[in-house]
């Protein structure tokens, strides 16, 4: 059983990463101990809003919050033959940096730099690509700009209202003009300045204190209205239709719309366009909100995605023919959330924490065949209550990944009563295993359709979760003792001592095992043909293939056994050890050394975690939100079928096909053939399981689409072990079409 409960963050780091990212250096690998062959981190579904310190025609610099900034350089940028203070079109590529009196320009692309020297008694105000507007003592403005010979220019801003007071300044889609909002008498207007020659413009006069305003060479938009930089003097602004969305930018001729005070249930804020010319609108980005802006080369940037795990900064220019194109410029890292649980089965990291923000979720990351990550991290449920935790229970909640693509877990209500809830096949679905009413209980064990679960009444119960069911349902209740299950058997405590029986959970054949345990055990646990069993202070391991007797390490427990191998954990020293037994003889070494910060005092597998259908393992490595993944080193068992559900339909179609079940031990690629009774083939059906299940889907047609006549059909399963190792599973048998 793997344990969770609300984890201590042992560290935060100030810089986020990637759903998914292999880390090249190991995380708390110590000397003596296997180095992880990768490292995820989980992230919260919240998507960040971002703001751009710095945008050019190279590139642009983002930031999330109060981390630090990321720099994104544009691949197919040319820089241009000339830049310099003398031309003022090269300056959207310009960094202005300011030190005191001093501002220091460059321009990224070229490496061409200037300094702008400012005045004793002037205060900077704002830059724009070559020119820095200042403010001198007598409230006059500046336009300084770097000359050929080392000193500074300055030109006086002409036009400005007598008496008006700056209280605004904007750049935008330009680096030829700058926008001031003044305050006089009463009223605010907004204007241009032509850093060419100084001269000031009002454009929009309002009775808003700070109006919403973009603009580029072309066009000012100010308190929705619209005007041409370059119209007569005396021309009034074209008023425009309000939205409760903000001026964003304008591209060319088209206004960029976006992040709205009110968005209706089920939706998501888009970024759109209108035309200034025509008026017509148009989207530009769905699911776009948050970080949006002008460039100063007059595009725009903005933040578009569906969620963080695919959030990303694009870039908005001005086609040919004066439409608008995106381009994927960066994706956003999403921010790290503490993992609350983990679970490892069938090549697939299940990861437990409050991802979608207010709730929690079950969160997955795939496996290959080696332990690295193989891509990004997926929803695996659908967002979670949180159960409530019994009085020092430091394990909650319980769970187990049954290596069929599905996590159960132990949810308890707040009046105590728990159930086995079951999820993963998809982000919509739980299903519900109730367990009669019992409470204070544990998951035992678990794989594909069977849960165990001991409830605190004494009595046990087998919460049977088949192929196409709605609900759980308990198929066996029995009296309280040591158990696991492993495919369709049921593992227990035989009437003599040392004695364990396995029951088939669909035939009831008894089989008994003499291990040769000195007591009745009190833990018994199964993988593949290993059956392992504690008396607390001994413990063994039976190979039901060989009819070996394995002795294995029993000072430190509890601890987990997968395929050939144990693992315990030191909890004085932090050692995770392994033990090798797969050879008929038990070697322990360190497999890892796990953070001194004890993030769950619960139990041996609140930081860790065994892939039972596989090898791997899973652990905190003590940087918050990150786990690691380290392989055994110990061979696989070959490729075997430990239960299968597999039935004759009475209808079959696209919306309800034909969909058996396969259970393995170990994940596979696969080939299923159906063939009629006189040996022809009618449909040939492909894929990769699920977890370590096999899960096909057959609508009922043949290759060339029509229709496959009602009778009976053999069916060929041929499994490759994605591990390579071992030889191919065929399986076959028959079923009935209608």
């Amino acid at each position: 059983m793997s344990r969770s409960r609300r984890l201590v963050h042992a560290a935060v780091g100030g810089v986020v990463a990637l759903s998914c990212t292999v880390l090249t250096t190991p995380a708390q690998a110590a000397p003596d101990a296997e180095a992880p062959v990768g490292t995820v981190r989980l992230v919260t579904e919240k998507r960040v809003t971002v703001d751009y310190p710095w945008a050019g025609a190279s590139g642009f610099q983002y930031r999330q919050g109060t981390t630090s900034v990321t720099t994104v350089d544009y691949p197919d940028a040319v820089p241009p033959a000339h830049a310099g203070p003398d031309d003022l079109a090269s300056g959207t590529d310009v960094v202005n940096t300011r030190s005191g009196q001093t501002v220091t320009q460059k321009h990224r692309s070229t490496g061409v730099t200037a300094t702008v020297t400012i005045p004793s008694g002037h205060a900077y105000r704002a830059a724009a690509g070559w020119s820095v507007l200042t403010m001198d003592g007598t409230g006059a403005l500046h336009v300084l700009r770097a000359a050929a010979d080392g000193t500074t220019t300055d030109t006086l801003v002409t036009g400005f209202p007598t008496g008006a007071r700056p209280v605004l300044y904007r750049t935008g889609g330009s680096v030829g003009r700058l926008a001031i909002v003044s305050a006089l008498d009463g009223r605010t207007a907004v204007g241009l300045v032509d850093l060419t020659d100084g001269t000031y413009r009002t454009y929009v006069t309002s009775t808003e204190t700070t109006p919403q305003l973009a603009f580029n060479d072309r066009w000012l938009v100010a308190d929705w209205r619209a005007i041409r930089v370059d119209a007569e003097p005396g021309t009034e602004p074209t008023p425009l239709t309000r939205s409760d969305a903000q001026l964003e930018a304008v591209v060319g001729d088209q206004l960029l719309l976006g992040n709205p005070t009110f968005v209706l249930g089920g939706t998501e804020a888009a970024l759109t366009a209108r035309s200034l010319v025509t008026g017509a609108s148009s989207t530009v980005l769905t699911s776009s909100f948050g970080g949006i802006g002008p460039t100063p080369d007059g595009g725009a940037l903005a933040t578009a995605g569906p969620s963080s795990l695919d959030w990303d900064i694009h870039r908005i220019t001005l086609t040919d023919s004066g439409g608008l194109t995106t381009t994927k410029v960066a994706r956003v890292p999403a921010a790290s959330t503490g993992v609350q649980g983990l679970a490892v089965a069938g090549g697939e990291l299940f990861l437990y924490g409050a991802t979608p923000g207010g709730s929690l979720r079950y969160s997955g990351f795939q496996l290959d065949a080696t332990g690295r990550p193989a891509g990004p991290q997926t929803r695996r449920s659908p967002g979670l209550d949180a159960s409530t935790c019994l009085t020092g229970d430091a394990a909650c909640p319980q769970h187990e990944a049954l290596g069929d693509g599905r996590v159960a877990y132990l949810w308890t209500s707040d009046t105590g009563q728990e159930s086995v809830l079951s999820v993963g096949l998809d982000t919509s679905t739980i299903l519900n295993g109730p367990t009669d009413g019992d409470s204070g209980g544990r998951l035992a064990a678990g794989t594909g359709r069977y849960v165990l679960y001991n409830g605190a009444s004494g009595k046990q119960r087998l919460v049977d979760f088949p192929r196409a069911a709605t609900g759980g349902e308990t198929t066996l209740t029995r009296d309280r003792t040591a158990a696991a299950v492993w495919g369709q058997t049921l593992w227990a405590p035989g009437s003599t001592q040392g004695s364990v029986t396995g029951r088939n959970l669909k035939t009831g054949t008894i089989t008994t095992l003499a291990t040769g345990a000195p007591c009745t055990p009190t833990d018994i646990q199964a993988v593949n043909t290993w059956l392992y069993w504690s008396c607390g202070s001994s413990a063994g391991v039976y190979d039901r293939a060989t009819n070996r007797r394995i002795t294995v390490p029993a000072d430190i427990g509890p601890a987990r056994l997968a395929d050939g191998f144990l693992l315990r954990e030191n909890r004085t020293t932090h050692d995770l050890l392994l033990t090798d037994f797969h050879t008929g003889t038990a070697t322990t070494r360190t497999l890892v050394k796990l953070p001194a910060t004890d993030q769950n005092t619960g139990g041996s597998n609140g930081r860790w975690a065994v892939d039972r259908f596989g090898g791997h393992i899973a652990y905190l490595n003590g940087t918050y939100g990150e786990v690691s993944i380290v392989p055994s080193g110990v061979p696989t068992s070959p490729l075997a079928q430990t239960e299968a559900q597999v039935y004759s339909p009475s209808v079959i179609g696209r919306s309800f096909p034909w969909s058996p079940v396969w259970q393995l031990n170990k994940p596979s690629t696969w080939t299923l053939t159906l063939t009629t009774a006189s040996g022809t083939v009618v449909r040939t059906l492909t894929g990769t399981s699920t977890g370590a299940a096999v899960r096909p889907a057959w609508d009922g047609t043949t290759a060339t689409g029509a229709g496959a006549p009602s009778g009976g059909y053999t069916w060929r399963l041929s499994a490759h072990p994605r591990d390579g190792q071992g030889p191919d599973l065929t399986l076959s048998g028959t079923m009935t079409l209608g």
